[in-house]
């Protein structure tokens, strides 16, 4: 998106801490990672003002959010430096980005723009992160900035209908996506093949539930081989679990460019899942559904609502029960037809109508435009 705004002529500064994600601490050197309270110029010419973070160890939830909370505090005063904006943008996750944009928006009298990249607060109420009084207060900040906010943006049409039935009438929908152009499209598996190869790249976290693939996995036996490729708070657990059910499931942590495109040549169907009780996850996507659909390869969606609509829409896969015997029944059946792995074009040429950022960067600029005026697009103006 940055990269489009700043074709257009837009000026963009973005407060953001020294990268430390997902460790908790810097992994990255110090010109890619940044150093506190410093600038540097990103890789499309925005300027990058880096505020500190607290170093956290783990996964647990509790560090992660004071670690956001610090840098949210220390974010205003950083804020407040250069020169005034036209309007500010917080993106939530993380939530304590939205009181610093409500606070910075109120101090430099601009326009306020709520970027919803999670369905909040709902999601907090599915998941329990709080418990009682706590999880009110929360619920209440997040809405109590909505109400609030002069433009509130959404990546699903779903949850834009939820905030409307509250009473916001200042939404629009800016989808993820992914820039097409650089994503090949690649050739369908082999017709011929001993074992069956499922692979899921993304956050392994209590949101998605993996341990259905590894339970299913365990079903087929050696009959199929599942990959996981990434991280999360319950990656100990799902390796655990693949050891004690001798499951044939293979570890890999994140991976990167090539790597990635690799494993997706490899594989004979690609994973998007989403837990199914959490009422919230009926109007979110996960972003990697418009990748896999983009590539070519055939998708296992164990997802329910908006992103179940897609896949089908798109023609690119199959959506399937979030049980375990229900996936190895899916995999079975792909296994021994294996033509219904290719699914040809409908899904590329779906991201190519829906989700590719050229088209939604302009989408995006036209609704910031229609509350700023004309003009950032002229050239002058400035969104951190």
């Amino acid at each position: 998106m940055v990269r489009e705004f700043r074709k257009a002529g837009w000026t963009v500064d973005v407060v953001a801490p020294v990268a430390h994600y997902p460790n908790g601490r810097r992994n990255l050197p110090r010109r890619q990672a940044g150093v506190a309270f410093s600038s540097q110029k990103g890789p499309h010419g925005e300027i990058i003002r880096r505020v500190p973070y607290l170093r956290h160890i783990g996964s647990s939830s509790l560090a992660r959010f004071i670690d956001q909370l610090f840098s949210a505090v220390v974010s205003v005063p950083v804020g407040l430096f250069g020169q005034r904006p036209d309007a500010i943008l917080a993106t939530a996750p993380s939530l304590p980005t939205l009181a610093t944009g409500f606070v910075l928006s109120r101090i430099r009298r601009v326009p306020l723009i709520v970027e919803m990249r999670d369905a909040w607060p709902d999601l907090a109420r599915d998941a329990r992160i709080v418990q009682g009084s706590v999880k009110s207060v929360i619920e209440r900040v997040v809405e109590f900035v909505q109400l609030r906010a002069d433009l509130v943006v959404t990546v699903t049409e779903g949850f834009a209908q939820t905030l409307r039935d509250r009473g916001l009438t200042n939404v629009v929908t800016v989808s993820n996506g992914l820039d097409l152009n650089s994503i090949p499209f690649l050739e369908a598996p082999p017709e011929q093949r001993e074992v069956f190869q499922a692979l899921y790249l993304g956050n392994h976290g209590k949101s998605q539930r993996l341990d259905i693939l590894v339970r299913a996995s365990a079903l087929l036996g050696d009959k199929v081989h599942l990959t996981l490729v990434g991280h999360g708070t319950s990656r100990p657990q799902l390796v655990k679990l693949a050891r004690e059910l001798n499951a044939p499931v293979t570890f890999f942590p994140s991976l990167h460019g090539p790597a990635v495109m690799e494993k997706y040549r490899e594989a004979d169907t690609c994973i998007v899942s989403l837990r199914d009780d959490w009422k919230s996850f009926e109007t979110t996507i996960p972003s990697k559904t418009y990748e896999v659909l983009a590539i070519g390869r055939h998708v296992t969606a164990i997802v329910r609502g908006e992103a179940e609509r897609i896949v089908l829409e798109a023609k690119g896969g199959d959506v399937v029960e979030a049980k375990p015997e229900a996936v190895a029944r899916l995999w079975q059946e792909l296994a021994l037809d294996r033509r219904r792995l290719s699914s040809g074009t409908s899904g590329r040429d779906w991201v190519r109508r829906n989700a590719d950022y050229a088209q939604l960067a302009v989408r995006y600029m036209e609704a910031i435009t229609s509350l700023v005026g004309p003009h950032p697009v002229a050239g002058t103006g400035r969104t951190p």
